[in-house]
């Protein structure tokens, strides 16, 4: 059996599976991946609606899930330790907390197992109004974008999701879907539970994502999960410390592997 889903595969080793948060793809963890490749296998997926994998009309967190439980079963050797940014970090809850799919560990960046009240609608409604007919190039696309979207970094984050094609431009995002799931993909709604996986939530100082009330929150439904706090650091931690996520994946992963010797072999 075959993956729906595209990915990309660097290194050899233990397995682990890295997932992008909303509107991103595989390719904005490529320094990440490459930083982990001696540690380990490291298997950057596209999520559904999102970078080379196909279109989907469902994003709720289940269905996700339920699409990377079917992509492990068919690709992934062994127990992943799977790290899930945002919106892949729900969606990486959500397989420990709904299947039985064995995982090594989990490595949740800057999000919490709750919803959240703000929306990125605007973004996507934004996106979604740019007449691609009537633009040459993606610099054309970013100074159309300029009133509604005002932070430059966050506008080229965006625009990564545009592409040529030989019929023009086109959007590699399923935006109409995203646009219409946005209250399921701010939200979280799965059923009361916990999980007993060992996890590292490691988040950014200057994000208000991981707050002290969704410290309590992870720690009810993850009672083996600690937490790690990052100075300097906001949302988009992966591309602002990345050497930090990556130390800090490394000394997670290493720990999981001594706690699983037996005390005879030591």
């Amino acid at each position: 059996m075959s993956s729906a889903l595209s990915f990309t595969v660097t290194g050899s080793g233990s397995p682990v599976l890295i997932l992008h948060g909303l509107f991103g793809s595989a390719v904005n963890w490529r320094r990440i991946a490459d930083g982990l490749s001696d540690w380990g296998q490291i298997f950057s997926v596209d999520l559904p609606n999102h970078g080379n994998s196909p279109w989907t009309d469902d994003m709720s967190y289940p269905t996700q899930a339920e699409v990377l439980a079917d992509f492990i079963s068919a690709e992934v050797p062994d127990s992943p330790i799977v790290i899930g940014h945002s919106m892949g970090g729900k969606v990486a809850m959500t397989l420990a907390l709904q299947h039985r799919i064995p995982l090594g560990g989990l490595v949740i960046v800057d999000i919490a197992p709750t919803a959240y009240s703000h929306s990125h609608a605007p973004l996507a409604e934004a996106m979604k109004k740019l007449d691609l007919n009537a633009i040459q190039s993606r610099r054309d696309a970013e100074t159309r974008l300029e009133q509604a979207i005002p932070e430059k970094a966050l506008r080229q984050f965006l625009l990564q999701n545009l592409r040529s094609t030989s019929h023009g431009l086109s959007w590699r995002i399923n935006l109409d879907v995203i646009h219409r799931q946005m209250e399921a993909l701010t939200g979280f709604d799965i059923a009361p539970g916990q999980c007993d996986v060992p996890s590292l939530f490691i988040y950014g100082t200057q994000s208000d994502y991981v707050t002290p009330q969704a410290t309590s929150t992870i720690l009810k439904r993850f009672p083996k999960a600690r937490l790690l706090a990052v100075e300097g650091a906001g949302h988009w931690l992966h591309a602002q410390k990345p050497d930090v996520l990556i130390q800090a994946f490394q000394e997670f992963a290493d720990s999981l592997l001594i706690s699983s010797v037996p005390r005879s072999a030591m």
